[in-house]
């Protein structure tokens, strides 16, 4: 079982490093229908490996500069009181209703990825450096001639709801929000990709962190050796995904993730409904 626990946790940390966001979308279903983990459960193992995982790659991002903390502790803390919501939230939600939620948020990232690989504009950005962007047109938020965000009050309000929302999503579901935090920081903020990135993987670690304090706090059960060893695999498998994305056509990966999480969610749909 516990070669099983690692090699499930490995698929996790492959699939984020291989599309940079919503490969955790994978870490729930594996650990309920895999492994026999309790639905509730296996939303603290995950948020506790999400978070994990994107701390390493948090700080990987952050030795070469490219995580732009104020707006990310922004975006946070709005994400860990979502986060908090989140998980008392699905105290309320019966068990085959949250699986079956759960399987709707699935379809809906599938579907996002399908169009985003299908959009060969949204691949241009990540070959470039985030100088070469231009990050003064930002639609709500605007930046200053340097880059530096000018951090309005509705600026400070449209990135707090967004990450209220991600951190809803997180708690209820053990997903980090990367699939939202992403797009968001790039759309409302005229951020960089790869700076983006780097920052959504803080965001992540600290609504992940909160999420898991919040679940633990519930009196919720967390069996630390499933998690450790889900988190080992997980980190082991963000380094060999990150690899070989860097030798692989993006779009395609999108899509084959995409199909993945469609047949997965189908899945999870199916075993809900028989249950």
């Amino acid at each position: 079982m516990a070669l099983l626990t690692l090699l499930f946790g490995a698929l996790v940390g492959f699939s984020l490093g291989l599309t940079g966001g919503g490969g955790a979308i994978f870490a729930v279903p594996l650990l309920v229908y895999g492994l026999g983990v309790p639905a509730r459960e296996a939303v603290g193992v995950s948020l506790l490996t999400v978070g994990a995982t994107s701390l390493v790659g948090f700080v990987q991002r952050a030795r070469s500069r490219m995580v732009e903390f104020p707006t990310g502790l922004l975006f946070a803390l709005a994400g860990m009181i979502g986060a908090l919501l989140g998980a008392l939230l699905a105290d309320r939600i019966p068990e085959a209703v949250l699986l079956g939620l759960f399987a709707m948020l699935m379809l809906v990232i599938a579907v996002r990825m399908w169009l985003k690989a299908a959009d060969a504009t949204a691949h241009l950005p990540i070959i470039m450096n985030d100088e070469s962007l231009h990050e003064n047109a930002g639609p709500t938020c605007q930046r200053d001639p340097e880059g530096k965000l000018r951090l309005t009050s509705q600026c400070a309000m449209l990135l707090g709801v967004i990450g209220l929302g991600a951190g809803v999503l997180s708690g209820l579901f053990g997903v980090g929000g990367g699939f939202v935090i992403v797009p968001a920081l790039v759309m409302f903020s005229s951020m960089g990709i790869q700076r983006a990135i780097g920052t959504s993987l803080l965001v992540i670690t600290l609504i992940s962190a909160s999420g898991t304090v919040s679940h633990l706090l519930a009196g919720k059960d967390l069996t630390l050796s499933t998690a450790g060893i889900f988190t080992a695999g997980s980190i082991a498998g963000l380094f060999a995904g990150s690899g070989l994305a860097q030798r692989l056509a993006g779009p395609t990966l999108q899509r084959i993730f995409a199909v993945a999480i469609v047949l997965v969610a189908l899945f999870v749909v199916f075993r809900t409904l028989w249950q």
